[in-house]
């Protein structure tokens, strides 16, 4: 499953990563060495050796040649407890935002949506308070100077 968490034992180690076993099945997928650590991986050797017991998560699932491509990710997951430390797959989305290569399909919306915040089934409905400029402006006229004192009066008990 995409996203989840698991401990499986270190296949094989390369310059450009390490490849996991996966437990219950016959894949192998690849944690790069960007995806090691929060820190720069120079060489993976260095971080985890052939048979270690590690932390992944499972971030991308890719079709490439007809066969499918696992990617791992260690820096995301807490490798004392196995705590994920990015639930809401935030520090993914942002990276993909920024032009990062992340596999085509982990597509995801993280968080929820706006529509949501705003107003609950049945729940009252708010519109927005008019700026200040828009009250001066629409007070014009002889009663214009008193008109701006009330709103000024109005905005400093806003402001306490």
């Amino acid at each position: 499953q995409l996203w989840c968490c698991f401990s499986p034992q270190v296949a094989a180690v390369t310059d450009y990563g390490a490849f996991i076993r996966i437990p219950g099945c016959r894949k192998q997928g690849l944690v790069h060495r960007s995806h090691m650590s929060s820190c720069r991986v120079d060489k993976p050797s260095e971080m985890v050796d052939v048979g270690d017991k590690v932390w992944v998560k499972l971030i991308g699932k890719e079709m490439k040649d007809d066969k499918l491509k696992l990617s791992l990710s260690m820096k995301v997951v807490h490798q004392g407890t196995g705590k994920d430390l990015d639930p809401n797959n935030v520090s993914l989305e942002w990276k993909r935002k920024r032009g990062w290569v992340i596999p085509s399909n982990t597509f995801f919306f993280p968080g929820h949506f706006a529509k949501e915040c705003f107003m609950q089934p049945g729940g009252t409905k708010y519109s927005l308070i008019p700026e200040e400029e828009e009250e001066e402006g629409a007070a014009a006229g002889p009663e214009g100077d008193e008109k701006i004192s009330q709103a000024e009066e109005s905005s400093k008990k806003r402001k306490k």
